[in-house]
């Protein structure tokens, strides 16, 4: 079966193709994707805007076109925060429904936790025992903790990289709004630390995400030439040394780091204070990246649904 999953994200619409039936690795075939930066289309009320409604529609088309031109059987498509926390979200899905065909599932925070969770264990399997996943997306933390392949503790939080970006004003940011920040984004996390304590001292420390991957490069992970089975770490204290130098770098500087993309580059000092606030209050010295998350996931929990036969 040839599957194609859109999915919409903060920044982002991306469409992953993989090859793809129950107990098989699902194996990728095509990826595409294109800026949408959602956060740009907000109004005042806290709506997307008209212009950002086309926009989304358009480009949800063009992944469909993309899709059916790679062969895919069935589309499937997701939206998370940027869509779930917009005041006009029905409206929106509606027409991407309209102009595309497809009905775009929203997730709530925790669910979102608990999918991404699943690719995790799969990924890493039944031998790296307990886990702790940390995801951090352009709108929502997501943290989960557990044995099993449903975590026992997921939970999600409004401290995504590009949500959290547009607090810091100036480009480098005022060094007093960056520790601001730090503290803000300390204070909602220490909230749900109990939570995840109380799961049990985890065997494996994960982070997933397109922020966690370009901070474990800049700190010297394999570049993703390599491939997805090199293992690739991203310590506390390398993250803890590389944040100040962050803060004190323009946009346009942090650009010109390894594996840091033009567009993701702005968001990368707030994703990285998030990263580093999860490591040190969640007591973890080091994670190890996982290249599977959240659509993955999906993918995943779609194929176990299906039918024996």
């Amino acid at each position: 079966m040839r599957l194609g999953v859109i999915d919409v994200g903060s920044n982002t619409v991306h469409l992953l193709v993989v090859d793809a039936h129950p107990g098989a690795h699902p194996r990728p075939d095509w990826s595409h994707s294109v800026p949408l930066r959602l956060a740009e289309h907000l109004t005042a009320d806290g709506d997307i805007s008209p212009e950002g409604a086309a926009t989304l529609a358009r480009l949800v088309v063009d992944c469909v076109e993309v899709a059916e031109s790679r062969g895919v059987s069935q589309v499937m498509g997701f939206a998370t925060s940027a869509i779930r926390d917009a005041g006009n979200t029905e409206d929106v899905l509606a027409g991407v429904a309209t102009a595309s065909g497809v009905d775009l599932q929203v997730l709530d925070g925790d669910d979102e936790a608990r999918v991404t969770f699943l690719a995790v264990r799969r990924w890493f399997g039944w031998s790296a025992g307990r886990l702790l996943m940390i995801d951090v997306g352009g709108g929502s933390l997501e943290l989960a903790a557990g044995l099993d392949e449903e975590p026992d503790v997921a939970v999600s939080l409004p401290l995504g990289a590009g949500r959290l970006t547009r607090e810091l004003a100036g480009d480098p940011p005022d060094p007093e709004d960056v520790r601001g920040l730090r503290k803000r984004v300390r204070s909602r996390i220490a909230t749900v630390q109990p939570q995840l304590a109380r799961v049990g001292e985890p065997q494996l420390a994960v982070g997933t995400s397109k922020t966690v991957r370009s901070l474990a490069r800049i700190c010297g992970a394999a570049p993703r030439a390599d491939g997805p089975y090199v293992t690739r770490t991203l310590s506390l204290a390398d993250l803890s040394g590389l944040v100040p130098r962050l803060a004190r770098t323009t946009a346009a500087e942090r650009a010109r780091l390894p594996g840091v993309s033009a567009a993701r580059a702005p968001q990368l000092l707030a994703g990285a204070l998030v990263v580093e606030s999860a490591m040190e209050l969640l007591g973890t010295e080091s994670i190890t990246v996982c290249p599977w998350a959240l659509r993955e996931g999906l993918i995943l929990r779609f194929l176990d649904g299906l039918p024996d036969d």
